[in-house]
């Protein structure tokens, strides 16, 4: 996206994009540094949405960062996320998994896991 391009936030257009869902459902595993990696590529006819998280998400990415690509609230790229992983288009997996699988549970994330996720931050 362009610096001084502006997408339209309007809550009819974010309506839109969810189908009127408003949350992305109670056992939903996406945080802001939850790592998501697209399983397929794109297809014709997808929403425009899902096709950007698709080719955004070919290398693992921390939700903060997807929402901070789009422009778009995390809320909702939270439900968008849940359609893609609902459909096994993506994965996802919090960054501290893998960590406390090969260290104690209190270990603390990659820093180059929270450089990303700062990153993120600061480009919403």
């Amino acid at each position: 996206m362009s610096p001084g391009s502006h997408r339209d936030e309007s809550p009819d257009r974010l309506y839109t994009l969810t189908g009127g869902r408003a949350r992305s459902g109670p056992d939903s595993p996406f945080d802001l540094v939850t790592l998501v990696v697209a399983e397929s590529e794109p297809v014709p006819g997808m929403q425009s949405e899902h096709a950007a998280i698709l080719r955004m998400c070919r290398r693992p990415t921390a939700v903060v960062e997807v929402a901070a690509e789009l422009a778009l609230p995390v809320s909702i790229v939270r439900i968008l996320l849940a359609d893609l992983l609902g459909t096994g288009r993506i994965s996802a997996r919090h960054p501290r998994t893998s960590a406390a699988a090969s260290s104690s549970a209190y270990a603390l994330p990659d820093p180059d896991i929270l450089e990303q996720v700062l990153v993120g931050l600061r480009n919403l």
